[in-house]
């Protein structure tokens, strides 16, 4: 079927890694650069991470956040400062050792988060109550020396947002901790199309150095979850490490309460995985660079194209609009279209100008519909609407068909194996069946839903009695 319109694309169902591949390169999201794990983010690919990154950046500033510029490196006496956090990512830190010929006296390690700048640098300016909230944030590229990458979804480089902040007590912290959750999860849903299950990390899965994580997950078309972003309370772990005090309103000396929070590149992977076709994209409008392209039909007849371009002056009130005037031919604009992703195209040739009207037809169902011109702006403005509403609707329909209630682990194993998906299940809090079932079945704890339900009185792995529920998947 597909292969009729994309020959180059393997099918979802044949292959959806090499799916993925084919996609990411083929619709000009990315090249591959000469090193390994690393990404060229091409002008397609960097437009969409830029209207995702504009969205997120006026919320985080409507929330009286500030934009502030870290260090790109670590000294590692530094890094040090704080024993859990540097543990946890030991094995994916890049080291700077030489500077020029010379080797450098203290190692520099290259960002892969940046607690520690956030840590040496509130020390200085924090002093009072008075100082605080310290709300920070930075855009910003980290990189974490990954095994196994992926563009977009793991990569030795990406591009990403990490928060910062600092506060007088535990429940201010808390409270931006939910907040900034929350914040990802409306972007996630109402920009990208994306249904996400708001939860607490377990202990092992948290950040390293926090009190506790918050997380979004995200199920991807082939059954796999994704994390999407996630919101830290670090309690006054760093604040202790690097002496970050303030004299309270009673004069007394106390450490600060601090969160950290991140959204990254790979949230583009997952858009990719939750709404791509065999066609290829399927780009949600409302974060799509172009959400019509107008492709003029016989362009070398006169009046056609002088048309075309006057259509995209009136639309553009309504839509971003691009026009493919090339001498390709239609049908070749037709399949880079439907590739990229982009939500509408509209067609018009001779005969559509001389019956004053145009085709319009939908990325996400292929239909195609006939729009008097008259009926044009208003109908483009609900296509786009629908579009997306559309594309969330079905996504949630996905989730919750692969989402499976179980009981046992005889049905928890079967259910990873053979259905994949999100697995509902009980868990009494004991890392040793948190392991267990990793090591039997691939899956890991995703998160303990904010929203606890009780399927069940006892453990799924061991038998005891049940503390959480969890949702558990196979992940990237």
């Amino acid at each position: 079927m597909a292969k009729e319109f994309v020959k180059d694309v393997t099918g979802m169902e044949e292959d959806f890694a090499q799916w993925y591949t084919d996609v990411v390169t083929k619709a000009e999201l990315i090249d591959y650069s000469s090193v390994r794990g690393s990404m060229i983010i091409r002008p397609y690919g960097y437009a969409l991470w830029e209207n995702i990154k504009d969205a997120l950046d006026a919320k985080i500033k409507e929330t009286g956040h500030e934009n502030v510029y870290m260090p790109l490196f670590i000294p590692e006496s530094l890094l040090q400062r704080e024993k859990d956090h540097i543990e946890g990512f030991a094995p994916e830190v890049a080291w700077v050792t030489h500077g020029g010929e010379e080797e450098l006296t203290e190692r520099l390690c290259v960002r892969p988060t940046s607690e520690v700048l956030f840590g040496e640098h509130y020390k200085n300016i924090i002093h009072s109550y008075r100082d605080l909230p310290k709300l920070y944030n930075q855009w910003a590229n980290v990189v974490r020396w990954e095994k196994t990458t992926r563009p977009f979804l793991r990569t030795l480089e990406f591009l990403w947002q990490e928060g910062h902040t600092c506060h007088e007590t535990d429940q201010d912290a808390h409270d931006e901790t939910v907040q900034m959750l929350e914040v990802y999860a409306k972007l996630c849903e109402e920009l990208l199309a994306i249904p996400v299950i708001k939860g607490q990390k377990t202990e092992k899965e948290k950040f390293a150095g926090a009190k506790y994580t918050y997380t979004i997950e995200s199920l991807m078309h082939d059954g796999k979850a994704l994390q999407s972003g996630t919101s830290h309370h670090l309690g006054d772990g760093f604040a202790k490490a690097f002496g970050i005090q303030f004299t309270d309103r009673e004069g007394k000396l106390q450490h600060v309460q601090q969160t950290s929070w991140g959204f990254t590149t790979r949230i583009i992977g997952a858009m990719i995985m939750v709404h791509g076709d065999d066609r290829g994209l399927v780009v949600p409008p409302r974060i799509a660079p172009t959400q019509l392209m107008i492709v003029p039909i016989a362009q070398h007849k006169e009046g056609v194209l002088d048309f075309a371009y006057d259509l995209k002056d009136t639309l553009q009130s309504v839509a971003r609009v691009d026009i493919d005037a090339s001498d390709k031919k239609p049908g070749w604009k037709f399949n880079e279209y439907e590739m990229k992703g982009i939500p509408l195209r509209l067609e018009v040739g001779p005969r559509d100008i001389e019956n004053a009207q145009v085709i319009i037809a939908r990325r996400d169902t292929g239909e195609k519909i006939t729009v008097q011109m008259a009926d044009l702006e208003v109908k483009v403005s609900e296509l786009l609407k629908d579009i997306q509403q559309n594309l969330l609707n079905k996504a949630r329909a996905h989730r919750d068909e692969k989402t499976t209630v179980v009981s046992t682990f005889d049905e928890f194993k079967s259910v990873v194996k053979e259905k994949g998906g999100f697995v509902k299940a009980m868990w009494c809090g004991d890392r040793a069946c948190e392991d267990k079932i990793k090591e039997e079945t691939s899956a890991t704890s995703r998160c303990m839903p904010f929203e606890q339900e009780q399927v069940a009185d006892t453990c799924v792995c061991c038998g005891k009695e049940a503390k959480h529920l969890v949702y558990w998947a196979k992940a990237y």
